[in-house]
């Protein structure tokens, strides 16, 4: 468990406040993360990594001359938002262009993506480059649908040498797709991981038995086998790693690696300095050259007791450009010149809210108490989210809720201090929450309450058919956020009958009390039935049954929700 906590919330701000602090000659903080503290060329094509945190020292850990420019830093275990992304590249942009690498997740890429386009549409070139080494998982013919884990390292350290050369962003970006098709990794894990203030851990492996194919965010491993000695677990990581070797003597490779043997927190480097000798046996039992080995921390996952092992298959260009010299506080090779020290500085553009009509204003003073009830019944059902959300993902649902629904509170609570209506106070709200929470769930209500301030307005009030109508609009928008659809076990399974009903309730000339209230009921009863379903998308799809027998936390959080603000309106509070 974590001991040093202050706000468990504030957590992953606090500690990277203090990174930055201990290490100022590398990285100055930037709204979203960190930005690189010396100078680089001018037309550098620049390299910003990220994801959530938890992860120390990925990913800010890797941002100096050499490696990143800049690294955008989410919550605990949870995407950045869009907004942090376009922060963190802008404070490191040279004039050549940003790649964006990230794990293949699908909070980074829905985040990443959308900050991309934006950043596309304002000139700056931005590339996308998905990381997904995690040999468990998916199959091989499917290697760039495979989540991204320590072989992280080998991209960012691959790509960085690229545009430290000078490299066009056409090349930069090439190189880091071929170091990704050349990563393999899998993991082991001994013990799950604990959430910063949390009482219990995500996941608990038996005792007697360790796990095979955890993910970094605390997702339980895909199987389970007795208890070995670290040359028997050396043995199964390095075959099933093995497996997938590419052809010697095709496309430029011929037996030459570099091999990561990674710590996932709370797994000493003495183990394994002795897992890394069985490793080092059996590849030159193979007759494989390692040119390189790293063996310590470099993903981790918080406090989980772990292990994991990545090989870097290298032709001649992967070879140059993974010698390269670097120098970043967790990773360092060779000797880098030394560079000026720079200060980030930003355009300050006034954040003014706009003030609506006295008659939209009012109807904004009101409507934030049902903003107020997203967030009560967020933080009352935290641990149940979480709780449902460790069965086969990565456990911190409960937390992104109520790190989203308090965020948009916020927000909402300044909005309509500052005289905004309608439309500029859930327009702001729906931004916070995306920015506050990350993840797809935080994309997801952000987007959601962003369409239903779209469809009021700041110059007069709503009526209750506006209100329905909007409410259709934002559950609906749900299903623009990824590829989720029903049946997949994802939140849609609630939001799509949700907004089914009270569009056809409200057609029928029900009130919109009731109207929701019917519409509330039937969520509450599409999420109970999630139960029945195998998840086809998120995390929990690379745990086969796992959640079978146990509903969606996102749809049950959707559910929840909406229950609450019918609640409220029955009340009277429209």
């Amino acid at each position: 468990m974590t001991y040093l906590v202050n706000d468990p919330k504030q957590f992953a701000a606090d500690s990277l406040r203090g990174m930055a602090a201990a290490f100022p000659a590398y990285m100055q903080p930037v709204h979203g993360g960190v930005a690189r503290a010396t100078t680089s060329p001018e037309g550098q094509v620049s390299i910003v990594v990220g994801g959530g945190s938890g992860h120390y020292p990925a990913f800010a850990g890797w941002v100096g001359p050499g490696m990143a420019h800049g690294a955008v830093c989410g919550n605990i275990f949870a995407s950045p938002s869009a907004s942090q992304v376009t922060s963190v590249v802008r404070a490191s942009d040279n004039g050549g262009g940003t790649v964006l690498l990230f794990g293949n997740y699908a909070g980074d890429c829905l985040h990443f993506g959308a900050a991309a386009d934006e950043l596309r549409s304002d000139g700056i070139d931005t590339r996308i480059v998905t990381i997904s080494d995690d040999i468990a998982s998916n199959t091989p013919d499917h290697h760039d649908d495979r989540r991204g884990i320590a072989g992280d390292l080998f991209v960012v350290k691959v790509a960085c040498a690229a545009a430290a050369e000078g490299q066009n962003i056409n090349d930069v970006e090439r190189v880091a797709h071929r170091a990704n098709d050349r990563s393999r990794s899998l993991g082991v894990a001994f013990t799950g991981c604990t959430l910063p203030g949390a009482e219990a851990p995500l996941f608990t492996v038996p005792d007697g038995t360790y796990a095979v194919g955890l993910g970094i965010h605390g997702e339980p491993g895909i199987s389970s086998h007795p208890m070995g000695t670290a040359a028997e677990i050396a043995q199964l990581l390095t075959q099933r790693v093995l497996a997938e070797e590419p052809r010697r003597g095709v496309n430029g490779y011929s037996g030459r690696v570099v091999v990561l043997v990674n710590g996932l927190g709370a797994t000493k480097y003495e183990e394994l300095f002795v897992l890394y000798s069985t490793v080092s046996e059996l590849l030159a039992q193979q007759d494989l050259s390692v040119v390189d080995a790293v063996v310590g921390e470099q993903v981790t996952s918080l406090d989980m007791a772990g292990a994991s092992l990545s090989i870097l298959f290298l032709d001649e260009e992967l070879e140059r450009l993974w010698k390269a010299p670097a120098d970043s506080p967790a990773f360092k090779a060779g000797a880098v010149p030394p560079a000026e020290r720079r200060q980030v500085k930003f355009d300050e553009v006034a954040d003014v809210i706009r003030v609506g009509s006295p008659e939209s204003a009012a109807q904004a003073r009101r409507a934030l108490r049902f903003i107020e009830v997203l967030a009560d019944v967020s933080t009352a059902k935290e641990d149940e989210l979480g709780r449902l959300d460790s069965v086969a993902g990565d456990g911190d649902h409960g937390q992104g809720m109520v790190l989203g629904a308090t965020a948009a509170l916020e927000a909402a609570t300044r909005a309509v201090a500052a005289g905004s209506g309608m439309r500029e106070l859930f327009s702001r709200a729906g931004a916070a929450w995306a920015e506050g929470a990350g993840g797809t769930s935080g994309a997801a209500w952000g987007t959601a309450i962003g369409a239903f301030g779209k469809c009021l307005s700041d110059d007069e009030a709503a009526s209750a058919s506006d209100l329905g109508r909007a409410g259709v609009i934002a559950a609906r928008a749900f299903e623009s956020v990824g590829s989720a659809r029903p049946g997949d076990k994802t939140m849609v399974d609630a939001t799509h009958p949700f907004a089914d009903v009270l569009e056809r309730r409200l057609e029928d000339g029900v009130g919109l009390p009731r109207a929701w209230k019917e519409a509330a009921d039937t969520a509450v009863n599409a999420a109970a039935s999630t139960a029945d379903l195998v998840a086809r998308k998120g995390r929990a799809r690379t745990h086969g049954n796992a959640s079978v027998g146990h509903p969606d936390p996102g749809a049950v959080s959707f559910s929840v929700l909406m229950e609450g603000i019918a609640d409220e309106l029955s009340a009277g509070g429209r």
